[in-house]
């Protein structure tokens, strides 16, 4: 070995391998302690769940993850006729669909929707009887009325019977007619009825009001049958005498409208 070369500090100092910086202890004491820090950290936390669902969520909307989608339920709805249908709650939110549920096997949606059939029938058929009869109705030679079950063609004393009679005037007849004409177009029964005042009789052809509203309906279905195309068991005859007033029997207004025979249409549709 050279002399020179023993003397040298420097060559007694460096190492046979490789050279190793002296800050690389420190940074591995740093590297070790921030791993032990997490790992603390990690330790100790709690997990949200709530918070952890909307995360995977969030990331599954993110990447187009498809969930399956349940079927949908099919749409009901009401009758046309019946015009019901079930209000929305007050709880309903914006998100929530509310169906109407609908059974038509049901006894009571059979009823309703049955009834509002047959009322409409009535006042579509009192429709036609206004146009058809409209210059007998404004010159008050009868009226038409729709009740419970049955169209009402009301036919006042004065103009069809002279007072305490039950011949019919010959001046009605054409009128009678015409309503023989519209009645053999509707397949339906048909009752009529007569009705008097109160006021007692003083001819002896009657022995009281009971057999005038009697006769006075009976004439109606005869000069109705003399018409080809009705049949008599179509017809039933009621009297009513005066139990059955539309007006106060006090004043003459009031008798003369109680004074009256009714042909009712009863509901074909039923």
């Amino acid at each position: 070995m050279n002399p020179a070369e023993m003397d040298s500090p420097r060559s007694a100092s460096r190492p046979s391998g490789s050279i190793i910086p002296k800050y690389m202890g420190t940074f591995a004491d740093l590297m070790t302690l921030l791993l032990c820090f997490f790992v603390l950290l990690v330790a100790m936390a709690e997990i949200d769940a709530l918070k952890f669902k909307m995360v995977v969520r969030s990331m599954e909307n993110a990447f187009g993850v498809e969930r399956p989608q349940p079927e949908e339920p099919e749409r009901k709805g009401t009758s046309v006729i019946q015009q019901q249908f079930s209000p929305t709650p007050d709880n309903a939110r914006p998100d929530v669909e509310v169906w109407q549920d609908a059974d038509n096997t049901k006894a009571h949606l059979k009823r309703q929707t049955s009834a509002a059939y047959q009322t409409a029938q009535r006042q579509q058929l009192q429709q036609e009887l206004e146009q058809r009869f409209a210059d007998a109705l404004d010159a008050k030679l009868f009226s038409l009325e729709t009740i419970e079950d049955r169209v009402l063609i009301r036919i006042n004393e004065q103009a069809s019977f002279p007072s305490g009679s039950s011949t019919l005037k010959t001046t009605f007849l054409p009128l009678l007619s015409r309503l023989a004409t519209a009645l053999v177009e509707i397949d339906a029964s048909f009752v009529v009825a007569g009705h008097t005042d109160n006021v007692p009789l003083r001819s002896g052809l009657y022995r009281s009001n009971w057999e005038l509203s009697a006769a006075r309906a009976t004439s109606v279905v005869h000069a109705l049958l003399n018409q080809s195309g009705l049949q008599a068991d179509q017809f039933r005859i009621e009297a009513y005498a005066d139990t059955q007033p539309l007006g106060s029997n006090a004043t003459a207004a009031g008798r003369a409208q109680n004074r009256r025979v009714e042909i009712g249409i009863i509901n074909p549709w039923s």
